[in-house]
């Protein structure tokens, strides 16, 4: 007889205080990884993740507190008006004006991130798209859009309005001069979907300087897509991250 192999799956919960928690745990996870990878710039950038408990509410990283020193017990909820309803810190109001809308617009998502990440902010100012050039990109083809528009600093709702909706139903948007934003199902999958976003940001400028691209044709491209842009996929590719951050930096469970 074969012994059957183990395979990670995905959490399930005895109660919604332990959903609540898992999800506080990965958001904290998320800010350190932020941090290791360096998409920290100033008071900029943040991830989000809907309450399941109160869903209309959502928790996010307390204002100027570095990502590095985020532990789950510092995470701040806020509600539809941008009050704070649980933490002892204010919330960035970029923060609240970008992610309260996205979360509005996209009941399916349960997180959402942003961030001044460097490769991110560079490709953004050419006002392009994530182009098929890569196994790694197909997560995004003909699954992230443009938000050809800067008009500052976000601080008003209407302009979060503006954003969500050039993210309509993909799982990430490029900021023009500005940088990235990546949702997910999960806190798991937006926290990967940035973080490989990110790098292939990376890629594209890299290799556009020097040379011309080979593209991936459409059928691969799409097939590709299915095959590591879903949910689960992204779900799966943060856990062998989850497991060295939260090793090397176990206070971020506090």
């Amino acid at each position: 007889m074969t012994e059957e192999k183990w395979f990670p799956q995905l959490p399930t919960f005895d109660s919604l205080d332990d959903e609540r928690l898992h999800r506080k745990q990965r958001l904290a996870a998320g800010f350190r990884l932020f941090a290791k990878f360096g998409f920290e710039e100033g008071v900029a950038g943040h991830i989000t993740a809907r309450d399941p408990i109160e869903p209309e509410t959502f928790w996010v990283n307390p204002f100027v507190v570095p990502f590095a020193h985020v532990k789950q017990s510092d995470l701040i909820r806020v509600n539809h008006s941008g009050e704070v309803v649980e933490g002892n810190y204010h919330v960035n109001t970029a923060a609240f004006a970008i992610h309260s809308q996205v979360h509005a617009a996209r009941p399916d998502v349960v997180a959402a991130a942003h961030s001044h990440s460097t490769f991110g902010r560079a490709l953004s100012t050419l006002g392009e798209t994530l182009e098929p050039i890569t196994q790694d990109v197909c997560a995004f083809y003909n699954d992230h859009a443009l938000f050809d528009d800067y008009t500052g600093v976000v601080t008003d709702i209407e302009e979060g309005k503006r954003i969500a909706h050039a993210l309509g139903d993909n799982k990430a948007v490029i900021l023009r001069n500005h940088g990235l934003l990546t949702v997910g199902t999960s806190v798991d999958s937006a926290v990967f979907w940035f973080i490989t976003m990110e790098r292939s940001c990376q890629v594209q400028l890299v290799a556009k300087a020097a040379g011309k691209v080979v593209h991936i044709d459409a059928d691969q491209a799409a097939k590709t897509h299915d095959q590591v842009g879903t949910e689960f996929v992204g779900w799966l590719a943060f856990q062998p991250l989850y497991a060295k951050i939260s090793r090397e930096q176990p206070d971020l469970l506090d």
